[in-house]
């Protein structure tokens, strides 16, 4: 008996007089990087109708997409040092303890840090936002705002389905670019001289574990033969989540213009100068990547590109004095990691017992009531802001950002209950939780 199949189809034509498909919501999060979805699940705990949008075809952004592979900034100095962030972390940390081999605490000599499977973040963050009942818009590239009064009322952005508009009451910018502000035309702060260099990502496979060099060999080295290469960074460590035979490699150093073109040349440029960098690693150091092969290049990882003008503008001294600001929403102690020129960067370090804060003012766009933002677009200087736009205090921002726009309802965010922010972000700018149980921090505590 011979098989039917419905073949039938249809002629369509675009209507050129349709309308717009319009979306209302209380919240808008253009950007679903870490802070923005750690936004969108805070606002959702909180009751509020979410809508997050980026313009990659998943979420995650680069904490997935880029295959960043580490969560810096989440604990303070020392060996085994307490969690600065809480809240939405807590469950993250949670869900990813519970998978086999999909994270690895590393108990450096300066800090600890949180070496993790992209893949597995990547399902905690689609599981995550599918239980909170958040509206995703993938793929979508904003276009224009509407501002009234001081508030952003309308967003329309592109996709390849066609145009959509987004009416909110409150919006965060977690978009990296500070994309949101930006297309509404308020003021913005660009690198005035040498730009914030990206990393272009690669994940190796079958490597060697047991003899896998250290950050110092792997940078000596690159010094030494490095033109051989092409390299033109001189510095190199991996990431490895022990008993996988996978290493993350930041390797490399990327130029990120805010134009499109130049933009579209770097990201090949970041490919190729990977490639170069595998070759080195390979030929170099045969032992642990002579039978190694690459699993996957990230999208493009950048830093620092543009970003607000906010009610308080953080600077490098506070930064290093620990300032504790009385608007504080979230604190790190991580170094100030400025990759500011092409073949190395600025690191410089904290003393054991050091914190810095973030204040609520670096956050709110100076003239505008209803936009929050969050991440590597908030307000500071170059240096100050190398020192907190990693993932750890990012979280931090980010449900800050929720809190605050909660409190403001249909009005200003320059004018919350400030006791009220200051009791719903206390866990992430006071408590002092330490995941380590007695045993492991006696034993620290023995040899120090």
């Amino acid at each position: 008996m011979a098989e039917e199949f419905n073949t039938a189809t249809r002629i369509v034509r675009r209507d050129t007089a349709a309308p717009i498909q319009r979306i209302k919501t209380e919240v808008c999060i253009v950007g679903a990087g870490i802070s923005g979805v750690t936004a969108a699940l805070q606002a959702a705990k909180l009751g509020r109708k979410v809508v997050l949008v980026d313009s990659q075809p998943a979420l995650g952004g680069q904490a997935v997409n880029s295959i960043i592979a580490t969560f810096c900034g989440l604990f303070s100095n020392g060996t085994h040092g307490f969690q600065f962030t809480h809240g939405i972390a807590d469950d993250m940390l949670k869900w990813l303890e519970a998978q086999d081999k999909a994270h690895y605490y590393r108990h450096g000599p300066n800090t600890t840090v949180l070496y993790y499977d992209e893949v597995a973040l990547g399902r905690w963050v689609e599981q995550s936002i599918l239980a909170a009942g958040i509206n995703v818009v993938l793929g979508a590239t904003l276009n224009g705002t509407v501002v009234e009064n001081g508030r952003i009322v309308r967003t329309s952005f592109v996709t390849r389905y066609g145009p959509l508009d987004i009416e909110a009451d409150g919006y965060v910018d977690s978009s990296g670019d500070a994309a949101l502000i930006w297309q509404a035309g308020f003021e913005c702060r660009e690198p005035d001289r040498n730009g914030v260099f990206g990393t272009q990502m690669v994940v190796l496979e079958n490597i060697n574990e047991a003899a896998q060099p250290s950050r110092e060999e792997i940078g000596a080295r690159m010094k030494e033969v490095g033109d051989k290469y092409g390299l033109r960074r001189r510095e190199g460590l991996g990431f490895t989540i022990p008993g996988r035979g996978i290493a993350a490699m930041n390797m490399t150093h990327v130029e990120t213009p805010l134009e499109p073109v130049a933009a579209s040349a770097a990201a090949l440029d970041g490919k190729d100068q990977a490639a170069r960098a595998v070759e080195f690693l390979r030929t170099e150091f045969s032992d642990c990547f002579g039978q190694s092969r690459v699993r996957s290049f990230g999208l493009p990882g950048i830093r620092q590109t543009r970003w607000i003008v906010g009610t308080h503008h953080l600077t490098v001294d506070e930064i290093r004095a620990g300032t504790k600001f009385d608007s504080a929403i979230g604190r790190t102690a991580w170094p100030i990691e400025l990759h500011d020129h092409d073949d190395g960067h600025h690191w410089i370090v904290f003393d054991k017992d050091h914190v810095h804060y973030i204040p609520l003012g670096s956050l709110t766009p100076a003239g505008c009531h209803n936009v929050v933002a969050a991440g590597r677009c908030i307000d500071a200087d170059s240096a100050a802001l190398s020192s907190v736009r990693v993932m750890g205090p990012c979280m931090a921002m980010g449900m800050a950002a929720a809190h605050a726009l909660d409190l403001a309802g249909t009005g200003s965010i320059h004018q919350i209950d400030m006791d009220a922010m200051r009791a719903r972000v206390s866990d992430n700018v006071d408590r002092e939780h330490y995941r380590w149980d007695e045993k492991e921090l006696a034993s620290v505590a023995t040899i120090s």
